[in-house]
Formats: structure tokens, sequence, C-alpha cells
């Protein structure tokens, strides 16, 4: 079944692009800020996706592949750079707008947040030397660091949409990493990360996750209108 990477990506994709028309949501006249915000994550993900690869702490399997591949990339592992960004913050923007007042308080926010940043660090110290682990535990500091200073309204909104988010989450990643399938789509070099999984995902994906979905947020909050 090589088109199964891209049937995820478009499935991912086809619902929260449909009901970006909405009359309710309109989450279309959020499209130029969205789509800035994606490539401007794209700048950050998809180098660090390409070194991973070359260095083989990361891959694909063909089998699952149309076969196009970019920079040492699948075609299909471009667009998910696109599509599940998209998909997740029309998920946020579409809870928020069914349930205006889904937030903590601040008081909670910021603990949550120090407790991350503290864990995050703790995990980096004692595994300094696991590259996926490094890079991806690093940037999720940062952004709560910085979202914490600068952004502690989208972090108390943010915090709860992303348990709804894990849902499909582990859907997706999971059929990714090998769930439900002969073998994964992805596959991944023990050594370079905590060798800890959540069924068949490698616990740094959700943390992954994490950070590709708040950093586009926290871009769109310097680029859309006031009003928004």
């Amino acid at each position: 079944m090589n088109y199964l990477y891209l049937i995820l990506n478009l499935g991912s994709l086809s619902i929260p692009l449909l009901f970006s028309f909405h009359p309710k949501l309109k989450f279309y006249q959020l499209w130029k800020p969205l789509f800035i915000s994606i490539f401007l994550s794209m700048l950050v993900f998809i180098p660090w996706d390409i070194i991973f690869t070359i260095n083989g702490f990361w891959g694909f399997n063909n089998n699952y592949l149309l076969g196009t591949t970019i920079f040492h990339l699948p075609l299909e592992e471009w667009l998910f750079f696109i599509c599940i960004p998209y998909a997740c913050i029309f998920m946020h923007y579409a809870l928020l707008h069914y349930f205006p007042n889904l937030k903590l308080s601040k008081r909670v926010t910021k603990l949550i947040s120090y407790i991350l940043i503290l864990l995050f660090a703790i995990i980096l110290i004692y595994n300094f030397s696991k590259w996926y682990t490094l890079i991806n535990f690093t940037l999720a500091l940062i952004l709560v660091f910085v979202s914490l200073k600068k952004h502690l309204k989208l972090l108390s909104e943010f915090y709860i949409t992303f348990l709804v988010m894990l849902i499909p989450f582990f859907i997706v990643n999971g059929i990714l990493t090998g769930s439900f399938i002969d073998n994964e789509i992805v596959w991944y070099n023990n050594t370079e990360n905590l060798n800890f999984r959540l069924f068949t995902i490698p616990i740094e994906d959700s943390i992954y996750a994490f950070s590709l979905i708040l950093l586009p947020l926290v871009l769109m909050q310097y680029f859309k209108p006031k009003k928004c």
C-alpha cells in the first residue's frame, strides 16, 4: 500500500479543510497568518528532518510511500508539516469557538509551565547524547518559556486543546509507527531517543507534536488580525 502515508495526510486535512468554510467558524479568514506561520515553522522542522534522515536517526519505509523524494525526504513527509499543523490548529480554534471559556487560570497555567520546563530540563541533562531527545526537548522547553513570558493566554488554552488533539495524534502517529499495520511507515534509531514507547509511539513524538503545533500558534499571534 504505497499510498498509505499520503492517505493519512490527506485524511487528516480533509475534514478541517472542508469545515474551514463553515459560516460560524470562517476559519479560512485565518489562512494568511496560518500559512505564513506554518511556512516559518517548516524552516525549523524540515532541516531538522533532513539532517536526522541523512544520519539515520529515523527513516521511512518505501512500501508505504509513492517514491518521490525532495532533499532526502519523501513527498509525504513534506505534506505532513502542512496537513497536520493545519488540522490541529483548526481543532484548536474550533474548540475555542464552541467553548470560549476552555482555558486554565493564569496560576495553573504558570504552574504547569514551570513543571514542564523543569521536567524537560532534567530529561535533557540526563540524555544529552541522544539527538532526538536533545533537539526535541530543547525546542519544547524554549517554546514553553517564551510562551510563558509572552503568550500566557495562548498557553492557558493550548494546554487543554492539546489534550484533545492527542486523540487523533495517537491514531495517526500510531499508524505511522506501526500500529494496525505490518511494519512501521517511519522507523527510529532507538539509540538516539529514550527508547520508551506509548504503544508503538516513541515518547519523544508526543513532545514533537506539542512543538509542531505550538510553534505556528505562537507565530500566528504576530500575523493574525488583532480582532481574531
